[in-house]
């Protein structure tokens, strides 16, 4: 039973339930997962639920464990949460950001240690931010950063909402790339929000497509990105084409026109 599985995961806020009756197939481990879905579908709800930080109910099985039912801080060992923004005002090295990141979730402050995080900010093409601070980074450099403080922590389930939104086109594929090979050297389960329908085509193994808090379809990317799924889930006249390099990307040719009776 090694991966993530839902089973009548019911959430949302204490006046108003958003995601309802889900159940989500096994997201296996090593596998990139892209929660798409249009604005107010619920795909950032369902990403904070998964963390623990919205009310929820049902199970949550990560490897036969539900994650319901741990506290608050063993669940936090296992599960680790990236927001779309870092919060403000926080006046700390990126370094020394990242070490604290480290040592809540059980690592040592040794030179070995302190390598590792150097390396990591290397790989994320961020190394010369080390002795920033945080409050004086661009909201792009933050999200890397947060990226950084996620992965050091060795997470089970990362979960990451727009981590792209304020990166340019360059750092968009660098960093999933990056993301892509994380999650199969460490072999944990990535789930990701992104708006770019291609990028979903391109980077993710799984996708899960949300409206109005329900799962529409979830499978391959090729098998939920449809001319229909399209049409259904964000009202556009879309095709499927391949590039000169074989690979599948997304045209939109305009919107669904809706008759009037």
């Amino acid at each position: 039973m090694s991966g993530l599985q839902a089973k009548n995961f019911n959430a949302g806020y204490p006046k108003k339930q958003i995601i309802k009756d889900l159940s989500i197939p096994m997201l296996s481990r090593g596998e990139i997962t892209v929660l798409l879905g249009p604005n107010g579908s619920g795909k950032s709800t369902l990403l904070r639920s998964l963390a623990g930080l919205n009310h929820a109910t049902g199970e949550l099985l990560l490897d036969g464990h539900d994650l319901m039912q741990m506290p608050f801080a063993e669940r936090a060992k296992k599960v680790v949460y990236l927001p779309q923004s870092l919060p403000a005002g926080v006046h700390l090295h990126v370094l020394e950001s990242i070490v604290v990141a480290q040592r809540a979730s059980g690592g040592s402050s040794d030179d070995k240690s302190e390598a590792e995080v150097m390396a990591l900010l290397h790989q994320l093409g961020i190394s010369h931010l080390a002795l920033s601070y945080l409050d004086q980074l661009s909201g792009g450099q933050k999200q890397l950063v947060g990226l950084a403080q996620s992965l050091i922590r060795q997470p089970s389930l990362l979960l990451l909402d727009e981590p792209l939104s304020a990166l340019d086109l360059n750092y968009q594929f660098h960093v999933m790339d990056l993301v892509r090979k994380e999650t199969q050297k460490r072999n944990i389960i990535t789930v990701v929000v992104v708006h770019d329908i291609n990028i979903a085509l391109r980077h993710g193994d799984h996708v899960l497509m949300l409206q109005s808090g329900d799962l529409i379809a979830d499978g391959k990317p090729e098998e939920v990105i449809t001319p229909d799924s399209l049409a259904k889930v964000y009202g556009v006249r879309g095709r499927i084409e391949r590039c000169s390099f074989g690979r599948p990307q997304v045209l939109i040719d305009g919107l669904v026109e809706h008759s009037v009776s």
